[in-house]
């Protein structure tokens, strides 16, 4: 019996998703099963949104968001800090 890694990529088909899967597939080995997931179809969209995705190009290996993917995404606290929402003058 093979084993395999099973590499799952979110993908909203732009130039950086693009260069994310390109880097996946450079550094890939024969164990390696991938998979690209148009982020734009409501069924990947409902998926995304239960593993908790916030932002692509997001990467899943074997079933778990790949730390380089965790974390991102529009924060209300840090949009705040940057001065979205206070006045000018």
């Amino acid at each position: 019996m093979t084993q395999t890694r099973r590499i799952e990529i979110f993908s909203a088909g732009c130039t950086v998703c693009d260069n994310a899967i390109q880097m996946v597939r450079n550094i890939a080995c024969p164990s390696c099963d991938i998979s690209i997931l148009d982020i734009t179809d409501t069924a990947m969209t409902k998926r995304a949104d239960q593993i908790g995705i916030n932002s692509v190009p997001a990467i899943l290996i074997d079933g778990e968001l790949a730390e380089c993917c965790s974390g991102r995404g529009a924060e209300e606290a840090l949009l705040r800090k940057a001065g979205i929402g206070q006045p000018l003058s």
